[in-house]
């Protein structure tokens, strides 16, 4: 009995497989997966797996697989011109080996040690208007024949359909990331405002590094806007295309904090039901931002180093080497220098984020920006429609330019939605102010902290009540608050009070 074709064997389910391929555009790993499986089950092949080459390695890189040792086979690479694969890479042509151990282009080293016996392999190379992208290899025939010229023919249109849903997938990522970056410059609440010389000695300073490809540190207390620093940097540097990736370091729990930057695979841990890309994936060929850097455990620090010295990186539960191409930019509300005398944070990884540092000074350092920023607060209301032509009263700007504002930029926006919302719509008033007197404020202006910036903030409140109920004098404050004097003077330094604050 005539045994089937190739050609017999590419059926309408086939052709089903493939026009599946379109509908997983956004998705390159599921849309890898199906191509190979597809191919494998054309060929009746055992084992099969897709590589796609590394342009920053020049190395190939096992992206899917089929067969029993699908997963294992992840953790190797194969470099231009070894083995069957390799060559058919170098060379971009086709190769169809009836007997590989007999080959001189065969290797044995990757099926030795995942203790697999290979005999026949067809190898195609996948091209992009002759550009080799990669290859997709079969082993050994279901029914332990050989592969046949009949086998090559077919697979060599197969892969032509595979390279281009590929390179399809990829340009529908890169217009969804470039998307995203349209919008995160369209959707930035709002810019660096000010027209103090503090504040454009910062800007200068962004905008010089924003070419470069150093890392930046920026520095400040809470509020002052760290991340809306770090986005004009991005958006002012060479990726501004691409989507900058952003997380606070602090808002995730020690124990989740390695997926989220480095991803995982699916099964890596209780609870993973699926395949999770990481930030650091997600930000290849971008920024990305690193937020509360201080608030990273030892462990994580050291991971993290190991990748911005080696430029690698694993999934949580992987074993499939990743190369990303990111600018990273870290902030912080600490003095790393002090973090670093205490052993909190490493002094080796410190250095490595602290190429360019900027620091934005706190709103009481720059108080004459105070008017613009008012200003800028009300329009941003007006033209979301939560107010009308309300304006801002001169005693109203005289509490704002008189309060210390610890909450900083924050703070201050804060302020003045609560008074154009609980105002009377034409004109923010003194009292409308979530400010008790010049240096202290209510519940209210607590909204958007974090609870250790609430403490912070209530903590430096209260020191200011005591200190001008007491006329200035801490001795009279520090016994009214229950401490020693020398207490009090380290907390008014470590505050930043000054003298005129509880005059």
């Amino acid at each position: 009995m005539k045994q089937p074709t190739a050609d017999m064997n590419f059926s309408i389910d086939h052709l089903r497989d493939i026009s599946a391929w379109v509908s997983h555009a956004h998705d390159l790993t599921h849309l890898l997966e199906l191509i190979l499986e597809t191919g494998a089950r054309i060929m009746r092949a055992k084992a099969s797996s897709l590589l796609l080459l590394n342009p920053k390695t020049g190395k190939l890189q096992f992206r899917v697989a089929t067969g029993r040792n699908r997963e294992e086979i992840k953790k190797f690479e194969v470099k231009m011109g070894e083995g069957i694969v390799g060559n058919v890479v170098q060379t971009g042509k086709p190769l169809l080996i009836p007997d590989a151990p007999k080959d001189p282009r065969w290797s044995s080293h990757i099926s030795d040690q995942l203790g697999f016996k290979t005999r026949s392999i067809v190898c195609v190379p996948l091209k992009i208007n002759d550009r080799v992208i990669g290859a997709m290899e079969f082993i050994n025939k279901e029914d332990d024949g050989a592969f046949n010229s009949s086998d090559m023919e077919l697979l060599a249109v197969f892969a032509d359909l595979a390279a281009v849903a590929i390179t399809n997938a990829r340009k529908f990522r890169q217009v969804e990331q470039e998307n995203a970056g349209l919008k995160q410059e369209l959707d930035l609440d709002h810019p660096i405002i000010g027209k103090s010389g503090v504040i454009r000695k910062v800007m200068s300073e962004a905008l010089k590094v924003a070419d470069s490809q150093a890392a930046v540190l920026i520095t400040g207390e809470s509020g002052t806007g760290k991340e809306l620093l770090a986005r004009m940097i991005h958006l002012a540097s060479p990726r501004r295309d691409r989507l900058m990736i952003a997380l606070n370091c602090a808002a995730i729990p020690e124990t989740l904090l390695e997926g989220e930057l480095f991803g995982h695979e699916k099964g890596a841990f209780t609870g993973a039901d699926a395949k999770k890309t990481g930030k650091f994936e997600l930000a290849d060929e971008s920024t990305i931002f690193l937020d509360e850097i201080a608030e990273m455990i030892p462990s994580m620090q050291a991971k993290l180093l190991r990748v911005l010295q080696d430029g690698v990186f694993y999934r949580v539960g992987g074993n499939t080497p990743l190369y990303v191409d990111i600018r990273i930019i870290s902030a912080t509300n600490k003095d790393l220098v002090k973090e670093v005398e205490t052993g909190k944070f490493r002094q080796d990884l410190y250095y490595r984020l602290n190429v360019v540092k900027v620091h934005i000074p706190p709103l009481r350092e720059r108080k004459e920006d105070i008017p613009l920023l008012a200003e800028y607060f009300v329009d941003q209301f007006k033209r979301k429609k939560i107010a009308h032509g309300i304006t801002v009263s001169q005693a109203a700007m005289e509490r704002l330019m008189d309060y210390p504002w610890p909450g900083n930029v924050r703070e201050l926006q804060n302020a003045i939605e609560r008074a154009v919302v609980m105002g009377n719509g034409e004109t923010i008033l003194p009292e409308d102010l979530p400010i008790l007197q010049p240096g202290l404020r209510t519940l209210d202006a607590f909204s958007g902290l974090t609870y250790a910036e609430a403490v912070d903030a209530f903590k430096k409140d209260f020191i200011l009540m005591n200190l001008k109920n007491a006329g200035g004098k801490r001795i009279k404050a520090a016994s009214a608050m229950g401490l020693q004097r020398s207490y009090l003077s380290r907390l008014i330094t470590h505050f930043g009070i000054e003298n005129k604050s509880w005059k």
